[in-house]
């Protein structure tokens, strides 16, 4: 489950592993797997191999800026807007955007730069359902605890 909330803050549950939590409160993000004795944190700023992912999905990337061309291809699930990154210097090399015939982002996949993919499929989406703001907030389970990323 993906939960969204302005400004910048979002819950990612993943299905697999199961119980791993990807989560940011604007200003934080704190990545948790479960059986991990510890969860890492940093700062957003910081998580530049999810910077383009996390800025398309709170609303804040800038394609103009973000990417240097575009192409688009269209298929029976909608049309594939590939985008070119601006830079050599982030970790990943293409971003491919799957947008529905109505207008919904259905995919994301980042080819990084060792050439694996990172590939988010998105579903069942529910526009302007209440969200409480603590589920922005992490809670470690008892014995887990909290790094800072570098240390």
């Amino acid at each position: 489950m993906l939960y969204l909330r302005k400004p910048g803050r979002m819950r990612w549950e993943y299905t697999l592993p199961a119980g791993k939590i990807f989560l940011s409160d604007g200003k934080e993000v704190i990545e948790y797997t479960p059986n991990d004795e510890h969860a890492l944190k940093s700062k957003l700023k910081q998580s530049e191999d999810m910077r383009a992912p996390l800025a398309f999905l709170l609303g804040k990337l800038d394609f103009k800026k973000e990417f240097k061309s575009f192409q688009t291809s269209a298929d029976a699930a909608g049309t594939w807007i590939v985008a070119q990154p601006n830079s050599d210097n982030l970790a990943y090399t293409e971003v491919r955007f799957l947008a529905s015939p109505d207008g919904e982002i259905r995919r994301v996949r980042f080819t990084l730069q060792d050439r694996s993919k990172l590939d988010f499929t998105f579903s069942n989406q529910q526009l302007n359902v209440p969200v409480s703001p603590s589920m922005f907030v992490f809670h470690p389970p008892p014995g887990v605890q909290i790094v800072e990323a570098g240390q």
